[in-house]
């Protein structure tokens, strides 16, 4: 059964849950609420709580560890002989895994049946043969070993797949049965329902911290595959990035960083300086029909889709740049992609990240900071330089911080504006490349994904992490230096 489903007849159960348990209470109280402790509404809400909560807490628990245990078992099906020098056994389960997709697609497609797709004892040629026949064998390279990994990798799916929509269910009508057992005119059903909520108040606000943990952990078990396919002194210490699917390559890190950092650099010129010259007017000099007209307009750069912004650095700043920088100009600029093109449509994208943010934090200075220092004799430039911006330091530095963070995690610019190129240069009219673009080019296509190839973007993304925090964790030792100040 899909989850889709599942999920749907468990959210149906807690409904017929809510209304049996309201109608029970009612019932108990011989159809007067006043009897009752708490309103009829709560009464059916525990038993709605009751009948779906633990119902789809045992399923996500479930969804997440059948894989761990199916791949397992499947695992431990492979002979080591069937594990390829310069491979690894996460490579030869990534191929059962497609060819249990195919089996799959050719059962839906009518090109075999399900027991022949599940027959582990089948002749291997003849079910090879049908899976090529019907187009769902895109490699060659698949063996008896991973076939019959393959079919029982779908065995074991199905199978549980199956068990858990039962046992699901099951929890779902005995939750019901529970909730409606202890529903009478006497129970405290307010207080139960009060308690459930904020339990689940507290782990919806334990979704992020979890999900930042699972994030993490992923980085770090692929990139430990990763270097434990290649070397980490040649991903740290080359400086020559040229991977190659088909063996021979150089994945060094170093380039990718450099043009990641050059990149942010040139937008953070441009958006830092105007995004807080706007703020500081908007906020300070800027009448009020003026700033009600000139914020929200600012704030529509911020809406734009990234890829409008590549469209713009490839189709207007790039051909601008080219003319004035190019061939025809100081011939500095050879091609229309290079770090400054992105980086100027880049600025502008991150301008309404540094100037709202900072509008915001200059306007809650206090105002009596204002006053003392007109009082004392100061212009408004001097406040503004002396006592408004010095105390908004810390937001303003938050916001800068947050427009890095865009900055270096931007790709759709890149990519069209800033070109493939990873190269170590001074130049900023040549073209380069970022960290992030490479992730996307390194996971797209019909690569190996357990290859050091696909698997390199998880150590990029690890190293990039790593670099993100470290700068994050300096940010908020400037602000709290200076905060403290200003308390």
């Amino acid at each position: 059964m899909p989850v889709i489903w599942l999920i749907v007849i468990v959210l149906a159960l807690a409904v017929a849950g809510f209304i049996l348990g309201r109608t029970r209470a009612m019932q108990s109280a011989g159809g007067d609420r006043r009897h009752l402790h708490s309103l009829p509404t709560y009464y059916g809400s525990n038993v709605a709580l009751k009948a779906a909560v633990p119902a789809i807490l045992l399923m996500v628990v479930w969804l997440v560890a059948q894989p761990f245990y199916v791949n397992s078992v499947v695992s431990g099906m492979i002979p080591d002989s069937a594990v390829a020098d310069g491979s690894s056994r996460g490579l030869v389960l990534a191929e059962v895994r497609r060819a249990a997709d195919g089996l799959d697609n050719a059962v839906a497609l009518g090109a075999i049946s399900e027991e022949f797709a599940r027959n582990a004892r089948a002749d291997f040629t003849d079910v090879t043969t049908r899976l090529k026949e019907a187009g769902q064998i895109v490699t060659t390279q698949i063996t008896q070993p991973v076939l019959r990994a393959a079919q029982k990798y779908r065995v074991m799916n199905a199978t549980g797949n199956m068990i858990m929509s039962g046992v699901v269910i099951l929890i779902a009508l005995l939750g019901i049965f529970w909730g409606l057992r202890e529903t009478n005119k006497d129970f405290r059903a307010r207080n139960v329902v009060e308690k459930s909520v904020l339990a689940l108040l507290i782990a919806a606000a334990s979704i992020a911290v979890l999900t930042t943990v699972g994030i993490v952990l992923s980085l770090i078990f692929n990139t430990i595959e990763f270097f434990r396919l290649y070397p980490a002194s040649e991903f740290f210490g080359s400086l020559t990035w040229s991977p190659s699917f088909g063996g021979g390559s150089e994945l060094g890190v170093l380039p990718l960083l450099w043009g990641t950092f050059y990149i942010s650099l040139v937008a953070l010129i441009v958006a830092v300086p105007i995004g807080l010259f706007a703020a500081v007017y908007l906020s300070e000099y800027a009448s009020k029909p003026v700033r009600s007209f000139a914020k929200p307009m600012l704030e529509v750069l911020a809406g734009i889709p990234t890829i409008v912004y590549g469209l713009f650095a490839l189709l207007t700043i790039g051909p601008m740049l080219l003319s004035a920088f190019g061939p025809d100009g100081t011939g500095w600029m050879s091609g229309q992609r290079a770090v400054v093109t992105a980086g100027l449509a880049m600025g502008i994208m991150l301008i309404p990240f540094v100037s709202s943010l900072s509008d915001d934090i200059i306007n809650a200075v206090p105002q009596a900071m204002r006053d003392g220092s007109y009082g004392l004799g100061a212009t408004k430039s001097e406040t503004i330089k002396q006592v408004i911006l010095p105390a908004a330091l810390p937001g303003i530095v938050g916001a800068v911080l947050l427009a890095t963070s865009r900055a270096i995690g931007e790709t759709m610019i890149v990519v069209l504006g800033a070109g493939a190129a990873a190269r170590l240069s001074l130049n900023p009219f040549e073209a380069m490349t970022t960290v992030t673009a490479k992730i996307v080019s390194q996971l797209t296509g019909d690569s190996d994904f357990a290859s050091p190839e696909a698997l390199v973007a998880f150590a990029l993304g690890m190293t990039l992490f790593i670099m993100t925090l470290g700068l994050n964790v300096f940010a908020l030792y400037i602000v709290r230096k200076y905060r403290e100040q200003y308390d």
